[in-house]
Order: C-alpha cells, then sequence, then structure tokens
C-alpha cells in the first residue's frame, strides 16, 4: 500500500469508489456548491494504492481538499470528499490519508480547514464545531456536522459569514514560519497539534466526509 498524490490517471476510479460510498445523488450536498466550477488543490489530494495479484493498480482509498473563501475575506480549505474501500475500513486508511495531507497544507502554508463530517471521529485531529459557530454554508446540513480545524492558531478567530467558492490563486498565506513551528525549539506547538493532528493512531472505521 503506498499514498501518493492523485494523478489524472486515477479520476475514473476515484469517482466509482465515491459513488460507492455516498450514492449517485452525492452531487446534491451541499459540501459539492462549494466545489462547482472549481478545481481540487493537487498538491493536497492524495490517493492510496494497493496491487492486486496481477501487478495492476488498486485505487483504495482517496482524499481531496478545495479552496473557499469565509464572509469574503478569510481562505480556508474544505476537506473532502475522502473515501476508503470497505475491506480497509477499520485498519487506518483513512487517518493515515488525513494526518499526511493536513500536514502537506500545514507545510504549504494553510491556515484552516472545514469539513461536514462526523465530530467524534473528526475530533481526534483536532477539528471542532466551536470554530465554525459564526459561518454558514450554502445549503442545509447537520450543524453538529460542521467542524472546523486551525493550523495556524487563531487562524478563525473572528471569521464569519457565508462559506463560498474560492476564484483566484492558491488561498496558502505564506507564514511557514507559524505554520511550522512544532519544527522549531522553544516554540509552542499549534494548538491543533496538541489536539492530535500529527500523532493520532491507529483509527476506527472512518466515516468518509462529505
Amino acid at each position: 500500500m503506498i499514498v501518493t498524490p492523485e494523478e489524472p490517471r486515477h479520476a475514473a476510479a476515484i469517482e466509482a469508489l465515491l459513488d460507492r460510498s455516498f450514492g449517485p445523488d452525492r452531487h446534491t450536498k451541499t459540501a459539492y456548491r462549494l466545489r462547482d466550477g472549481v478545481a481540487a488543490l493537487p498538491e493536497l489530494s492524495l490517493v492510496a494504492i494497493d496491487h492486486d495479484d496481477l501487478g495492476r493498480e488498486v485505487l483504495e482509498g482517496t482524499i481531496r481538499y478545495w479552496p473557499v473563501l469565509i464572509g469574503g475575506l478569510t481562505p480556508s480549505l474544505l476537506l473532502g470528499p475522502i473515501a476508503v474501500t470497505p475491506h480497509w475500513q477499520g485498519g487506518g486508511l483513512g487517518s493515515k490519508l488525513i494526518r499526511m495531507s493536513l500536514n502537506k497544507a500545514a507545510a504549504a502554508g494553510h491556515r484552516s480547514v472545514i469539513l461536514v463530517g462526523d465530530a467524534p471521529y473528526y475530533g481526534r485531529f483536532g477539528f471542532t464545531r466551536d470554530l465554525t459557530l459564526g459561518l454558514e454554508l450554502p445549503g442545509p446540513v447537520d450543524p453538529a456536522r460542521f467542524l472546523g480545524l486551525e493550523l495556524v492558531p487563531g487562524a478563525l478567530a473572528g471569521a464569519a459569514g457565508p462559506v463560498g467558492r474560492w476564484h483566484g490563486v492558491s488561498p496558502a498565506i505564506a507564514a511557514p514560519e507559524v505554520a511550522l513551528a512544532t519544527a522549531i525549539p522553544n516554540r509552542p506547538r499549534p494548538a491543533s497539534a496538541a489536539a492530535g493532528l500529527w500523532y493520532a493512531g491507529r483509527a476506527a472505521a472512518s466515516p468518509a466526509a462529505a
């Protein structure tokens, strides 16, 4: 099993896995309104690949991130969809995809992430409902499943208003001295790291994030 950046040749297998995981009407979900007409960020879109007995690639998992804009001012990332094939659920593959991609996001200078997903599961990575209380999604969603994570402490402080699609260059904020504070001696680690962002253990079956 390897985790590698998504490539165009993986597209058909990813769509098939997402259809099996979310159903054929998945494009009607509120989160997809933020993805319409916007490309996923290639540097954060990962796939888990295994091989069958004949050496052919088999796609076992996928995770993608999309740029969004909060209140017309605050750039952020929308995590999802993430999906893992049934026979790999409960083995920690979903957790691995989340940890690896969040590390990549922090290293690239991104400051925050939002998602729609199961709070008990995503809470182990530092996601919390408290960070999205002032935010509005462009459609119906269970409020308890609308979660946020600060890759840089305070990144969502004061953020409020509707979450909209991003148009323009990458929303990453070039602040590596903050995003990578964990690598610098005698500097405090981001709150998300203390919550288990980088050190989450093996996960139970991973509830897919829309």
